[in-house]
């Protein structure tokens, strides 16, 4: 059984491509700190209740051009996060460095936290298979 296969794996590599993204807009958000009219974007975090885990990159094949195009074809498969409202200055940028900071470094111990349970899981397999 390849270690995709395993539910907690895969939820664990969705979790990091999760955080991956996410550091990508917030550090897009702090790059755009002073660009007028600008708007910060954030990501809703992925939705774990179900026990299937998600499969990154799997497109529907369209046999015919009058089918609608699939959703996963639009680039990223994380949905951005729509609720948080944001205070804008006179020149229309609503980014706040301090508020972008913060989601910045809860993200990265999100990250750490997320890649230590990869490895001590994958440690465990290891010792389970007998190759410590």
């Amino acid at each position: 059984m390849p270690i995709a296969d395993i539910p907690i794996f895969s939820m664990l590599k969705t979790r990091m491509h999760w955080h991956q993204e996410r550091q990508r807009l917030l550090a897009e958000n702090v790059a755009n700190a002073d660009t007028p009219k600008f708007q910060p974007r954030d990501l809703t975090p992925p939705d774990f209740s179900r026990n299937k885990p998600q499969v990154a990159g799997l497109a529907m094949a369209r046999t015919d051009g009058s089918h609608l195009a699939s959703s996963a074809a639009s680039g990223s498969q994380f949905h951005p996060d729509k609720g948080s409202g944001y205070e804008s200055r006179p020149t229309g940028n609503a980014v706040s460095l301090e508020d972008e900071m913060l989601k910045v470094a809860s993200n990265q111990m999100d990250y750490q936290a997320a890649t230590a349970l990869y490895a001590r899981s994958m440690g465990l397999i290891k010792t389970a298979m007998g190759k410590r």
